[in-house]
């Protein structure tokens, strides 16, 4: 892994540059860091799922996992797809998978 490395002689475009990125990797991790979306990211990314899947996956109430799904599709990271009467989700964003194996390696492996 490597990590940029400051100094003080970079340019005003690439401080600017670093600032941009900075700004869109927090957006992302904050909609990533409920445990209620992170959950559902997790059973996303076994395949898609409708809201009454992913509800009884979660225990939770529609509401709340339609809140939940609402800020998830706000931030490009899941998709609905429509079939008559039932709407289903899947992954949108490959980021997501990633930080969910690294979340996976970190946190659960060998619990």
């Amino acid at each position: 892994m490597s990590l940029p490395v400051i100094t003080k002689d970079m340019s005003d475009a690439e401080i600017e540059r670093m600032m941009e990125n900075a700004c869109s990797a927090s957006n992302f991790l904050k909609a990533i860091s409920h445990e209620g979306r992170l959950m559902i990211l997790c059973h996303l990314a076994t395949g898609e799922k409708s809201v009454t899947e992913l509800e009884e996956l979660l225990s939770a109430r529609q509401a709340a996992v339609s809140q939940q799904l609402s800020r998830l599709r706000s931030e490009g990271l899941v998709a609905p797809r429509r079939d008559g009467k039932v709407i289903y989700y899947s992954l949108t964003d490959e980021r997501a998978i990633q930080i969910l194996d690294l979340v996976y390696d970190l946190f659960c492996k060998g619990s």
